[in-house]
């Protein structure tokens, strides 16, 4: 690679990333989900097919977003290049340039929270980036005279007329004298100034993000929020899980600490609201218009929950389920508060970045457990898991029932409104399946020939499970031994003696729900409404 291919391809990662810098600096005032990094993120994961999107949770689980970040970070740095080696003799780079500004500010305008304010980061982004790369690849021609030359032009000696000698004068040329054409190169910058102005606009961009990410924390301090925030004490609070657990070791907990618990989910920044800011408006198809603060909330009794949520992107034995103790306020409470229509049949429930769920209002008002959820296991939840407030409805996958961050709640119809994955294609209706799952032997262990402990879980939220049984090989399937059931809302765990021969077997897992349905073996992927089929492990005795 020569020099000046070196030289262009810098300026275009570095003009690139001074777009960045500075747009997320100027987002950070704006609005962080202007940032145009998350903009362009947010549109990238809404046009994503669904077969793409399940694999990439299967293949990264709850990191999925940081493989979406390192695969953006890899197409804009071959992007970069490509700006940079077009802006050579002509200013094509920063066409090129334009263009993706002016597309990323449409992705800002088009996010559901979006205000006019929300394309001046990008702009601003934009105009600084394309300095930058003008600065380090000027293309304005100057032009560079070749040297003069003049053809030497020789008289015919005249013949003397005298014997003497003699001179005349040599006669000019009257021919005019050649120059070579002119030639035009676009003016370079030292190879000192070229580092100088490179070295200052990388230290710009990455100064910039650096500041916007602290003036950003700085606006929105969620964090010392959560610190200061006042769990409220639970009028009914839930029972220690005692015997629903089995004494096995490596089978999975009964309760999930928050920081193992799965996290899927649209948003790509963590929004950053506060306690003091939360408000959670009602309305639609109902009697008044109601709006609760915290205050307002803090006045009512709160409960505590234990409940098991469920991904519908988890795969036959996959991990997108978790089990926490849940404090919040009865969700029907609060709506009948509102007076729902007769005619409402869902809630459309809506996050501060925009997202919606779309829940049977039917679901919410049969007697279970939905909570308006401010707690998690004893504590604040989670930024990640929706502080200051989110949906917990048993029995239903997360993306129709489990909004974090919520802030509206609209009664309204299905024949009138689809949420953010229904209108991608996903089902409606959409109660968690009956699952099982073998968590110990690990997959492809080795294991001593004599008895040996199968374990794991099972789950059928709101309806419970019944049985669990075991297969080995194709022999006849055997009871597996369950623990106490801690509610119809959680998940079971169960345990199997197996006595072990030697050689290599498959084993397989299916549950009974408590209303006599056996667990499908029809092997299904998530899309549209949930995976079905039977775990199985592969094993060695010897």
């Amino acid at each position: 690679m020569s020099a000046s291919v070196a030289r262009r391809i810098t300026a275009g990662i570095v003009s690139a990333a001074t777009v960045l810098g500075v747009g997320h600096l100027v987002a950070a005032v704006v609005d962080p989900a202007a940032s145009p990094l998350f903009a362009l993120g947010a549109a990238v994961v809404d046009r994503t097919p669904h077969t793409l999107k399940d694999a990439a949770i299967r293949w990264f689980g709850s990191n999925d977003k940081t493989a979406l970040f390192a695969t953006m970070a890899a197409v804009m740095l071959l992007g970069a290049a490509v700006l940079g080696l077009l802006e050579h003799r002509r200013p094509w780079g920063t066409l090129l340039l334009t263009l993706l500004g002016l597309l990323v500010t449409t992705a800002a305008l088009q996010r559901p929270t979006a205000t006019p304010l929300f394309a001046i980061p990008t702009l601003v982004g934009t105009v600084a980036g394309a300095l930058a790369l003008h600065l380090l690849t000027p293309t304005s021609p100057r032009t560079k005279p070749a040297p003069l030359t003049t053809p030497a032009h020789t008289e015919p000696t005249k013949p003397s007329r005298t014997t003497a000698a003699s001179t005349e004068p040599t006669k000019p040329s009257r021919r005019p004298p050649l120059t070579a054409p002119a030639s035009t190169e676009p003016t370079k910058p030292s190879r000192r100034a070229f580092l100088t102005i490179a070295a200052g606009a990388a230290t710009l961009a990455v100064g910039a993000a650096t500041a916007g990410q602290w003036l950003g924390t700085r606006l929105r301090d969620v964090t010392a929020d959560r610190a200061r925030f006042r769990l409220p004490r639970a009028d009914s609070p839930a029972p220690a899980p005692g015997a629903a657990r089995v004494p096995v070791p490596g089978v999975t907990g009964f309760i999930t600490p928050a920081d193992r618990f799965y996290r899927v989910d649209t948003a790509l920044q963590l929004p950053a609201l506060t306690s003091s800011a939360w408000r959670l408006r009602i309305h639609g198809m109902a009697d008044r218009t109601i709006e609760f603060d915290f205050d307002r909330l803090r006045s009512r009794q709160a409960v505590e929950r234990t409940i098991t949520l469920t991904c519908v992107s988890n795969e036959v034995g996959g991990d997108l389920a978790g089990t926490a103790v849940w404090t919040g306020y009865p969700l029907a409470d609060l709506l009948r508060e509102a007076g729902p229509h007769p005619d409402a049949d869902m809630l459309l429930s809506r996050s501060i970045d925009g997202f919606t769920a779309s829940t049977p209002l039917s679901a919410i008002l049969d007697g279970r457990d939905a909570l308006l959820a401010v707690g998690m296991n004893g504590a604040p939840l989670p930024v990640e898991h929706g502080y200051p407030a989110r949906l917990i409805v048993p029995g239903l996958y997360g993306y129709v029932s489990a909004t974090k961050w919520v802030v509206d709640l609209e009664l309204t119809r299905f024949d009138r409104a689809r949420a953010y994955w229904t209108q991608r294609g996903w089902a409606a209706d959409a109660p968690i399946k009956t699952a099982s799952r073998i968590d110990v032997p690990a997959a492809f262990a080795t294991v001593p020939a004599g008895v040996v402990t199968v374990a794991g879980v099972a789950w059928a939220q709101h309806r419970g499970i019944d049985a669990v049984e075991i297969q080995v090989d194709d022999a006849p399937w055997q009871p597996a031994t369950l623990a106490a059931e801690y509610s119809k809302d959680t998940w079971r765990q169960w345990f199997w003696r197996w006595d072990a021969s030697p050689g290599t077997h498959t084993l397989r897992v299916r549950a009974r729900d408590r209303d006599g349905v056996i667990q499908t073996d029809h092997r299904a992927p998530p899309f549209p409404d949930g995976a079905t089929g039977w775990h199985s492990r592969v094993i060695t005795v010897r």
